[in-house]
């Protein structure tokens, strides 16, 4: 390759060849099982294909640290055509992966949007204990859940019934992973490297999302958003003016330890994967 000209054109060149690709229909990647005592985490998912999206570190933590990593699936979208499909679409997702999935309800919970929070505090409350019944259940170590302003409503208002959750259970430490999609977090702490191992088997997850990707392939550029959180993470999460690590592929997160209803953020990390996530 001699010219950036060329180096654009391959790319372009690669997202027209990756349309492609079969959607899902891959068999479930081989691992091992964890076991029973294993810990626990909690993906909250607004809606299905989230868990892809935002999982890598999830993926590196059943991988690398032998976490029972399982999605809860607050919604199930909007349209109520689809509700059953992309439940169906989420549980082959995460059975590719090796995620549990958890139902809030058979279709989802509906309306989770702060003007639900603020005008209808007894709808809220329901959906608030549905939550808080779950971490309470499955006493996850870890918790992944939006961060406030992640601009989508139902991602936004994700975050908040997390929140009311977790402030509404007496004696509970946990850590919790702010995650971003639609908005960036305006400080995110821990940046951790992705390998293309794990960025193709987010993508192949990603593509048993048929209803979505088929309308959208917004699954072909998740490669550069992960290209562009190491611009940025090098940045922001390691000094401004300081070294980018030698990543290809990274992901961006907030952390806070959530004990006596308190968030406190963790120091700034940045993991490579040849280090073992310790957060």
């Amino acid at each position: 390759m001699q010219s950036y000209r060329e180096y654009i054109q391959s790319i372009s060149k690669g997202i027209e060849d990756a349309k492609q690709i079969p959607l899902g229909a891959v068999a479930p990647l081989k691992r091992e099982t964890p076991s029973t005592d294993a810990p626990v985490m909690l993906i909250f998912a607004p809606h299905p294909d989230d868990e892809c999206l935002i999982g890598a570190l999830a993926l590196r933590l059943l991988q690398e640290n032998n976490f029972r990593v399982k999605d809860v699936a607050v919604t199930q979208g909007s349209n109520q055509n689809r509700q059953a499909a992309r439940f169906k679409e989420l549980s082959d997702a995460c059975g590719y992966l090796g995620f549990g999935v958890i139902q809030t309800s058979p279709v989802g919970l509906q309306n989770v949007r702060l003007s639900t929070r603020q005008n209808n505090p007894m709808e809220w409350s329901e959906k608030v204990s549905v939550i808080r019944d779950i971490i309470k259940r499955e006493k996850p170590s870890i918790i992944m859940m939006p961060h406030e302003r992640d601009w989508n409503s139902t991602h936004i208002g994700t975050h908040y019934v997390v929140k009311d959750a977790l402030e509404a259970i007496d004696d509970i430490s946990v850590t919790v992973v702010e995650t971003e999609f639609w908005g960036e977090v305006e400080n995110p702490n821990l940046m951790i490297e992705v390998s293309d191992e794990d960025l193709a088997n987010l993508l192949t997850a990603l593509s048993f999302h048929l209803g979505e990707v088929a309308r959208n392939p917004y699954h072909l550029l998740l490669p550069a958003y992960m290209q562009r959180n190491v611009c940025r993470g090098g940045e922001v999460v390691g000094g401004q003016g300081g070294s980018v690590p030698d990543f290809r592929y990274a992901m961006l997160y907030r952390v806070s330890k959530f004990v006596n209803k308190t968030f406190t953020p963790i120091p700034h990390k940045i993991i490579s994967t040849k280090e073992k996530i310790e957060i």
